[in-house]
Parts: structure tokens; sequence; C-alpha cells
């Protein structure tokens, strides 16, 4: 059995042995790596600690200046300890020349966590590296009261500002200077470093229970909003199958009534003109055929197993049977085509049918007795569509039925949805005009 060799590409083109990076290494750079994200990655950037929010069962009883000012509690905070800490500070090396960087040094830090967190970090481990060395009246080392307050106040307020990795990498390298400080002169002062490492551990784990159960509670709070929207959802659908039902149940009857009374009538009457048994037949095929799509439409929502029946969508080569039924209605309708007729996507072709069968409804119901003018417009870019109808004669004897719209509002969803253009409006010269551009795309050489 002979032995392989794995090997990679080296940047010049030559091969080298590979070697695999080991679970620990791996561990270690994606640590070092979150170390650099977090502490020194934009360490500098200007990043305001807002406002509280105020909008808290506590907070909201409260009035309303009063509450404006209860925004800016953390802040307030924050600057009242950083001026204790400054005072304590300044009160222990009194009568030295250094009391007021000492002062300075545990100022700044706190103050600038609400600004620049993890500079302020940084500038809060190099002071008090910097004030050790000052004498005073605790002889506590490496860690004297007022830098131990100002620096545990940097701790909590960029652990709460940051998440819990930046808080536990914080505790690490405090922890490392901890020992760096009680190897260099440990043994000359009273070491506190032990009550520093064990308060901010209790400090830091506190936060990070809190950042913990916050985010708990906005995963909660942000599944209960999908809950609710989904329930919301599902009660709107609901309705809407009902409706649908009872729709399909109320005009399928009528329209099945009407169905048969037309076909019935003729048998009626003795001796019937031939112009009544065609308007008769007439009658029964649109009731039939608004029967048959009635039930393609709302069928699929009236049960779960439903099987919508299998029938061809109308589309443009269908138009002429449309015309010739709105004729024997009663509407007088010319159609006119320009361009080469060519074959459409399934959906512009039934949505251009829809749109001129709603127009030429609307035409029927609300100017009885005048004309109507259909033009069909193959262009390069798409389909163009104006159907447009006469102003009503003086001499109609049917009134024009009241509309609330929805064929209109039919016609521009359809039109939306394939990205399309619409005008409707009043024609020049009396009547209405309805305009429509639907585009379709040319096939590209991939897609063919």
């Amino acid at each position: 059995m002979t032995e392989t060799t794995q090997t990679q590409t080296a940047p010049d083109g030559a091969f080298s042995p590979y070697k695999p990076r080991s679970p620990e290494y791996r561990l270690a750079a994606n640590a070092l790596r979150g170390l650099r994200e977090d502490l020194f990655h934009g360490a500098s950037a200007y990043r305001p600690l807002p406002p509280m929010n105020t909008g808290g069962p506590l907070a909201g009883r409260l009035p309303g200046r009063i509450r404006g000012y209860a925004a800016w509690t953390p802040h307030t905070l924050v600057a009242a300890v950083a001026v204790v800490t400054t005072i304590a500070a300044w009160l222990n090396a009194q009568g030295s020349v250094t009391a007021p960087l000492y002062a300075l040094a545990v100022l700044v830090p706190p103050l600038m966590t609400l600004s620049r967190p993890a500079l302020a970090f940084w500038l809060a481990l190099a002071a008090t590296a910097g004030t050790s060395f000052v004498s005073g009246s605790w002889g506590l080392w490496p860690w004297q009261p007022p830098n131990f307050i100002s620096y545990l106040t940097v701790l909590t307020v960029v652990a709460i500002r940051t998440r819990p990795r930046t808080a536990a990498w914080m505790w690490l390298i405090t922890a490392l200077y901890c020992s760096a400080a009680e190897a260099v002169l440990g043994y000359h002062f009273e070491n506190n470093s032990g009550p520093m490492l064990l308060v901010s551990a209790f400090v830091l784990l506190g936060v990070t229970v809190w950042h913990i159960r916050r985010e708990a509670e906005q995963t909660v709070s942000a599944q209960q909003t999908v809950t609710a929207h989904e329930r919301s959802r599902r009660t709107l659908l609901e309705e809407r199958t009902t409706i649908a039902r009872e729709l399909h149940d109320v005009v399928a009857h009528h329209m099945s009534v009407v169905a048969i009374q037309a076909e019935a009538a003729p048998y009626r009457v003795q001796d019937p003109p031939p112009e009544l048994e065609k308007a008769f037949a007439t009658i029964r095929v649109n009731a039939v055929a608004a029967l048959t799509e009635l039930r393609r439409v709302l069928g699929v929502v009236r049960a779960e197993d439903y099987e919508a029946p299998e029938a061809p969508q109308p589309t443009l080569a269908d138009l002429d049977t449309l015309l010739a039924n709105v004729r024997e209605a009663g509407l007088s309708v010319e159609k006119v085509r320009t361009g080469a007729v060519r074959e459409l996507p399934p959906g512009v072709e039934l949505s251009a049918y829809r749109i001129v069968q709603e127009a030429l409804s609307n035409s029927l119901r609300h100017a009885p007795g005048a004309t109507a003018r259909v033009e069909v417009s193959y262009v390069l870019g798409g389909l163009g569509l104006r159907i447009v109808n006469g102003p009503i004669p003086e001499a109609s004897l049917v009134k024009p039925s009241p509309g609330a719209g929805h064929g209109i509002t039919g016609m521009r969803e359809r039109v939306s949805m394939l990205n399309g253009e619409m005008t409707a409006g009043p024609a020049d010269g009396g009547g209405y005009e309805v305009a429509v551009f639907l585009p379709v795309t040319a096939p590209t050489e991939e897609g063919a």
C-alpha cells in the first residue's frame, strides 16, 4: 500500500503539503478574532448612549415633563458616580502635584462610556495602571478605592452596551492585569485584586444574564407578533372562505334558476317568434357560462377537497365570441386590431380578455344604448387595449345602473399584477374610455 500526501496550491502556483488546522487552533483563532472585533475594531467609533425608554410600567406613570427628564437617568447615574470618584481621588491625593491628574484619570473613563464604550475600557485600564503608583492614604495595590469604583463602573456600562462575549474578554484582561501587577509590586502593598475579580465577575455575570433574558423576551415578543399575525391572517382567510362559500351557494342557485327558466320559457309561449327563442337561448348560454366561471373561481375555497374543473381559460382568440354575446345583449360594438398577431403569455392573454369583458359589461350597465369600440394593438413591447363607449343616446329608454367602482378596481389590479399601465376616465366628446398597456418581455436566447 502506498501513502499519499495531500497537497494544496500555493499563491505562486506551486504545490505544497496540506497541513490541516487542528480544532484547538481554529478555536484560538476564532477567539482572537472575537477579541479584535469587540475591543479593537472601531474602538474609537462614536456611539452615543440613547435616552432610556420611558414607556415602561414605572416611567409611564410619570408626568410628561418629568418623563422627559427620566429618559436621561442612565447618563445622570454614570455622571454622578464619576463625580463622586473624582472627589474621592482628589481628597486621596490632596497636597500632591498629581492630584489633578489622578482626579481626571478616574473622571474621564466613566464619562467616555456614554459615547465610546470600547475606548473607555482601554482608557480605564491605562488610567488604573498609571495612577497605581500615586501614593495614597489607603496603601492598596493595584486598585485604589477611586480606581476600584471607576473601573467597575466602566466594566458595567460597557458590558451593558455590548454583547456578553465582550464582558468575558474584559474580565479576562482584568485578570491578566491583576496577575501582572501582583508579580511586579504586589509584595510591597496589601493586594486587593481578589475583591476586584470577584465583584467584577458577579457584576458581569448579572449583566450577561440580563442580556440573555432581554434577548429571550425579544425573541418571545417577535414570536408572539408572528403568531398574532398568522392568527389574524388565518381568521381573515376563514372569513373570506365563508363569504366565498355563501356567495357560491347563493349565486349558483339563482344562476341555475335563470338558466332553467330561460330554457323552458319558449315552450310556455305558443308559436314564439325566432327572435324571442334566440334571446332566451342567449340568456341560457350566458347564465351557464357565468355559473361555470363562478364555480371555477370560488370552488377552490369552498372546500379543501374540491377539484377545480379542467377547462381552458379564455384568451384573445375568444374575443370574437365575447363581442358576439355583447352584441346580442344590445350593445353595438366594433373591433379594431392593429399589429401582427402573435402568441402572448397566458397571464397576459387572460388578463386582456377579462379587462375587455369588464369594460364592455360596464358599458352595458352604465351606458345603455351607446356604441362601443374595442382596439387591440400588438406592439413590440407588449399589448395595448382601448375600450371606449360613446355617450348615452337621449332616446334611450333604459336607465343606467349605478356602480360601486369595483370593476375599475379589478382591472387596475390585473394591470398592476403584470406591471402594466392603465388610465380610465371620460372620453373626448362624451362617453368613457379605458386604455391599458400590458408589457411583454421578449424571450432571451438562454430562456428560448
